[in-house]
């Protein structure tokens, strides 16, 4: 806790986002500017004689690309920097206990880094079956006292884990009423990820080396980034006596996974000839972290490889925010509309820009600028505008996709000898 100092706390602040939405105490990151100094003097203080009382979080939902909806909370901004300050000093000590596999919210590591890993993986080894496991909620499945016995093994000041506890406990404020939460960890907040992080690591992480060394005979592969996780096996039998044991051990620490989400599926070099042999289709694809992974085979040299395209129901849940927001934008300016667009689009383009995937991101540019066309349409009774004045617009500030990440075997041998 003495790591805990008025200049953390400032670096803290500074570190938040300044235009996040405020909590339940309505202040916003420039309002607490104000006086900045005596407040951070004050809220340090609070925190060291015990006097600190965590704030219950204000419940939001946005929607997913499924349609449903998930629920986010946001903290309060005192919150919000004492949890910044502590996930930093946490950070510290965990990134020597976090296995290698894991790569959601860890310095220095992404969401193309577990990308890449996967890939790398399934194309090296002799997998031939894969797991996609889902987590069926798992922020708010999180048990309150496992997560502050597992803080426990590495942490001997008491007092920290007493912040910690205030923060799980403060519940949440929806529809002007508070609820108090018995588990869970609400998802917004700044300590949340790397709590989830902790939790994963001892209920699952250690857990998956430890069976991979005991009962594996043939290669084992894992991919976790955050909750969502894929497994590679090499042997069908492992696969599912894995999947039994993962049941259990979930089950033993309040978490689930999803019936529906949850496959094992036949997937590698091997697979499409051995269902062709079994007079069975294609092999399935699997979803992880927004592509779409296909088995494919090369058409110079008839090599296998694995194809990554940028899934549909992403696509579209994005196709469909962007039709929402041009038709609010519809008496603003074409210029001043298509500047907002050319970064928005590239945007989009720096994340799913992988090589294979670029006649993906030419349906997604085409659909983009028919969404645009037919906004246009709704500006005057006049006429409408033809499709080759409009092209000329739309070459000029809608971007065209390029590749703008190499091949995931190349960057992953750079950064991992």
């Amino acid at each position: 806790m003495h790591h805990i100092t008025p200049d953390t706390l400032r670096k803290s602040y500074y570190a938040l986002k300044k235009r996040a939405a405020p909590g339940v105490d309505g202040c916003t990151w420039e309002e607490y500017q104000e006086n900045l100094t005596e407040r951070l003097e004050d809220l340090h203080t609070r925190v060291h004689k015990g006097t600190y009382r965590a704030q219950p979080s204000r419940r939001v939902y946005i929607p997913k690309a499924d349609g449903k909806k998930r629920p986010l909370g946001i903290a309060a901004l005192e919150d919000k920097i004492v949890q910044q300050a502590v996930s930093e000093m946490l950070t510290a000590i965990y990134e020597a206990d976090f296995h290698g596999f894991s790569y959601g919210f860890r310095p220095g590591r992404g969401c193309h880094d577990a990308l890449d890993a996967l890939y790398v993986a399934i194309d090296s080894k002799k997998i031939s079956w894969v797991l996609d496991a889902d987590i069926q909620g798992f922020f708010d499945s999180i048990s309150h006292e496992w997560i502050l016995r597992f803080l426990g093994r590495r942490l001997a000041d008491k007092r920290v884990l007493r912040l910690t506890s205030k923060w799980l406990k403060a519940g949440v404020i929806e529809n002007n009423e508070r609820l108090n939460t018995d588990g869970g960890t609400p998802q917004g907040a700044v300590i949340s990820p790397l709590l989830a992080n902790v939790y994963l690591h001892y209920v699952l992480d250690d857990w998956v080396v430890w069976w991979r060394t005991k009962y594996a005979t043939g290669d084992m592969i894992i991919v976790r980034y955050a909750d969502d996780f894929v497994m590679g096996f090499q042997y069908k039998r492992e696969a599912e006596l894995f999947l039994k044991a993962l049941r259990d051990r979930l089950s033993a620490f309040a978490l689930n996974l999803h019936p529906e989400k949850t496959r094992l599926i036949e997937f590698g070099r091997f697979a499409a000839e051995s269902r062709r042999k079994r007079g069975e289709g294609k092999p399935e694809t699997f979803e992880f972290l927004g592509f779409t992974h296909i088995c494919s085979v090369r058409k110079k040299d008839g090599k296998y490889k694995i194809l990554r395209l940028t899934s549909k129901s992403r696509m579209r849940a994005t196709l469909s925010r962007y039709k929402m927001m041009l038709l609010a934008k519809v008496h603003d300016g074409i210029e001043e509309v298509g500047r907002w667009l050319s970064k928005s689009v590239q945007g989009y383009y720096n994340y799913f820009a992988v090589p294979d995937n670029m006649k993906r991101l030419m349906s997604f540019r085409y659909a983009i600028c028919t969404i645009w066309h037919r906004a246009l349409r709704y500006r005057s009774q006049r006429g409408r505008m033809r499709w080759d004045v409009f092209n000329a617009r739309a070459m000029c500030w809608v971007p065209t996709p390029v590749v703008l990440h190499p091949y995931p075997s190349v960057r992953f041998r750079a950064r991992h000898s």
